[in-house]
């Protein structure tokens, strides 16, 4: 009997293959980003269509094939079914799906971006918090999570808040990084230093930020 492996993560990305067959990238806990084959997830009533949508967050059983894993079942904890009725929030959430497919890699010790990627979702489902704040939170955060935290610009005049806002998001826990709020003039201050630290740090443009920008 094959043995079989457990995998707590969230898919990313989800595309047809062949006639009912579908295509994950799943960014796990144990193995960092994986890719993963579901055979007749898009059959008509099969419980694994939902499974494989993108958001989907919980433990998925696998298999490990010569070049990427069998998805044959999963438990899923959290659907985040709030983005089908929330168009600015789903893209947003794309977008972070995006951004984090970019920055992991197979067999990386990606937990800390699990984490940030499931938490700044959920933080999108709560309607008391800016999304334009959740962004900026975010793209600096990335930052810090893969070592890459370069610090204050110095060529930028920042107000106070703005400072004691960064500081507080590089160093605080991951649980704890929405709560607090900034002013308007703050938030945009964060917005600019997100997009100065994505566009110093990543090689791509991003397309579902390309539609984000639009809607905001």
């Amino acid at each position: 009997m094959r043995e079989y492996v457990l995998a707590t993560g969230m898919v990313l990305e989800a595309t047809p293959v062949n006639d009912y067959d579908r295509r994950t990238v799943i960014l796990t806990k144990e193995f960092g980003k994986i890719t993963a084959f579901c055979r007749g997830a898009r059959r008509p009533n099969n419980k694994m269509l939902a499974v494989t949508n993108p958001f989907s967050f919980g433990t998925f059983k696998l298999y490990e094939g010569k070049n990427a894993y069998n998805l044959i079942d999963a438990d899923i904890s959290f659907y985040f079914e709030e983005l089908r009725n929330d168009f600015e929030g789903a893209y947003l959430g794309m977008y972070f799906l995006e951004y984090a497919s970019y920055y992991t890699r197979e067999n990386n010790d990606d937990k800390e971006m699990l984490r940030l990627l499931f938490q700044s979702v959920r933080a999108i489902t709560n309607p008391d918090i800016d999304n334009r704040l959740i962004r900026a939170v975010y793209e600096i955060k990335a930052v810090a999570v893969n070592g890459e935290f370069p610090g204050i610009p110095k060529d930028h005049e920042l107000l106070p808040g703005t400072i004691k806002a960064v500081s507080y998001i590089v160093g605080s826990s991951i649980e704890k990084l929405y709560a607090f709020t900034v002013s308007d003039k703050v938030r945009d201050e964060l917005l600019s230093l997100g997009d100065l630290y994505r566009r110093r740090f990543t090689d791509r443009d991003f397309k579902t930020l390309e539609t984000l920008e639009i809607l905001c």
